[in-house]
């Protein structure tokens, strides 16, 4: 039998696999919030609910050879973990997995929140 894996490495995983419904070319970003070990909420990166995916229509940032990290206005999609505080906001006493470790403004945000977690990196 397999050994367990501790709670951070089992939520980690669990970002992992929502990151497999990104709608990205370039990136896949899965991120959730969890308090008490209860999953709160799921997010990944890819276009906002109404507008159609960048797998169907195409990455303008990608066309252009912008590289990542720049040009953010051009993207149509959102941040993995804009995505889910769209439908539920960041609350303190939360903890936050994110496959990739999100932007400064972002991070300032979570961390009101308590501990963030970023692949095998924790900020408390």
């Amino acid at each position: 039998m397999a050994e367990r894996p501790s709670w951070d490495r089992y939520f980690m995983d669990i970002a992992a696999m929502v990151a497999t419904r990104s709608t990205c070319m370039r990136r896949s970003v899965g991120a959730i919030a969890v308090n008490n070990r209860r999953i709160l909420a799921t997010g990944y990166n890819g276009t906002p609910k109404g507008l159609r995916h960048c797998t169907e229509v195409g990455c303008i940032r990608q066309e252009l050879g912008i590289p990542s990290g720049q040009r953010h206005e051009l993207c149509r999609g959102l941040h993995a973990e804009q995505h889910y505080e769209y439908f539920r906001p960041v609350r303190p006493g939360e903890a936050l997995y994110a496959t990739v470790k999100p932007g400064k403004k972002w991070e300032k945000e979570g961390k009101r929140s308590g501990k963030l977690t970023f692949s095998e990196m924790v900020i408390e």
